[in-house]
């Protein structure tokens, strides 16, 4: 037996040599995830038996060599959810928990029933976090990756209780989030469309070992400026949204002007604003659906 203490320190060593930021949360999370409990009823004086010992070990090797955390406990937390994650899915990150208190917002302050759609869905984070927080929300969640769009139906399998508990529901619909024809029975209906679209040039090769090896190509690509994805979107988010209905996306920290750009070249939006994330970088835009052209 060993003081998870120990087995700790010894793990956040291992953590910080490979380059780690998060080291010490890291570990923390990979023994709480062992031992079943929550990181918070984790004590530091707490007996670990050799098994779970030798498996935590096993663990911390696979994150030092940069298998992100959230595949190898199989989970990724996200605002008040808990999603299932792993191979073929882009792993949700917390700047886009902004972006989906945007929508949230936006969502309350109409009269239910309310309809959004999120486009380019993965995980399902989005698409459930508005569903979930905001009750009598429809929400249309649109992908296309076949791995992408396995991990996003178990996700809302697993939350269906809490979606019949608020009466919200999410619709999961597998295709081309670019294509107008895919939701175009719900044309002018809609009150939010969000998106986290691939948004990365093609020639730019990510920073972090996580997402460079381990994210799907598909989820972080979007061509030679970074916005062919983006264009589409930003088209049929228009074509889907009420006039005065909110669309948010997400873009990359270089894109701050860009992408507010582009949505002035494509026409028919005001209120066109781009937000920061929690490091203060650029991170999404905003813009409301015209009410007169």
């Amino acid at each position: 037996m060993k003081q998870a203490v120990e087995l700790l320190h010894d793990a956040t060593d291992i953590l910080n040599q490979a380059g780690i930021d998060s080291a010490h949360v890291d570990a923390s999370l990979l023994l709480a995830s062992v031992m079943k409990v929550e990181r918070s009823q984790l004590s530091p004086f707490a007996q670990i038996p050799f098994v779970e010992a030798a498996t935590f070990r096993e663990l911390v090797h696979q994150r030092a060599k940069r298998i992100p955390l959230q595949h190898i406990t199989g989970e990724a937390h996200f605002r008040h959810i808990t999603l299932k994650v792993g191979a073929g899915v882009f792993v949700p990150r917390p700047e886009t928990e902004l972006l989906v208190e945007a929508g949230i917002e936006s969502l309350c302050e109409l009269d239910s029933p309310r309809v959004a759609v999120d486009l380019c869905a993965g995980s399902g984070a989005i698409a459930l976090s508005l569903a979930c927080e905001v009750a009598n929300t429809t929400v249309y969640a649109v992908e296309q990756s076949p791995d992408a769009f396995t991990w996003l139906k178990t996700n809302v399998e697993e939350h269906e209780a809490r979606l019949e508990t608020v009466s919200s529901k999410v619709v999961c619909v597998q295709g081309d989030a670019t294509d107008l024809a895919l939701l175009a029975e719900l044309a002018g209906s809609v009150d939010v469309v969000l998106s986290n679209p691939p948004y990365i040039p093609d020639a730019m090769i990510p920073r972090d070992p996580e997402a460079r090896d381990h994210d799907p190509a598909m989820a972080l690509f979007g061509g030679a400026d970074g916005l062919d994805v983006a264009r589409g979107v930003a088209r049929v988010a228009q074509m889907l949204l009420k006039p005065g209905g909110l669309f948010g996306m997400e873009h990359a920290d270089v894109q701050g002007e860009s992408v507010p750009e582009l949505l002035d070249e494509i026409g028919g939006w005001s209120q066109v604003k781009d937000h920061r994330d929690y490091n203060k970088l650029p991170r999404f835009t905003t813009a409301m659906r015209s009410v007169t052209e």
